[in-house]
């Protein structure tokens, strides 16, 4: 299938890559059939709208920076992906990336979780206090460095 894409222009895409969110994202909620495609900077992935090839977010997995990061949700409220184990989730963080040189942030309180399986997705609003929408992330490698091994970031990076 080929996809128009923001960052690589039109590319063919393996079906298994197609992502439904029966909600969309916020803010873009009448946008539902996303791909995901890798970045050429890992280990950042793209999530490429197939209705608009102008809607596309940068996306990293939360794990790689931020070792205690957790998401408390219900089952209840990812059922509706048909999510019924963790080990079933994949969890990314949008990144923005400012065009001005400040610090490229990370949404540690609007996460994506997407089910392996069904290749469903959603967004989910998390109230920890300790998640916020711009969670600076070379800020937060440096800050937990002490906090990894190799073997814990490499675990986590596969959530």
């Amino acid at each position: 299938m080929k996809v128009i894409t923001k960052a690589y222009g039109p590319v063919n895409v393996d079906k298994r890559q197609k992502i439904l969110f029966p909600d969309g994202l916020f803010g873009f909620e009448s946008l539902r059939h996303y791909v995901m495609l890798d970045a050429e900077q890992q280990p950042f992935f793209w999530l490429q709208s197939i209705e608009s090839a102008a809607t596309a977010f940068i996306m990293v997995s939360p794990f790689l920076f931020m070792p205690d990061y957790e998401l408390n949700v219900s089952d209840d409220e990812l059922a509706d992906i048909g999510l019924s184990s963790p080990e079933k989730a994949l969890v990314f963080s949008i990144v923005t990336i400012p065009v001005d040189g400040g610090p490229m942030t990370a949404n540690l309180q609007g996460p994506i979780v997407i089910n392996r399986d069904t290749r469903m997705g959603k967004q989910i609003i998390l109230s920890d206090p300790r998640w916020k929408t711009r969670h600076d992330v070379i800020n937060e490698i440096a800050v937990n460095a002490a906090n990894f091994s190799d073997t814990d970031s490499e675990k986590k990076a596969l959530c």
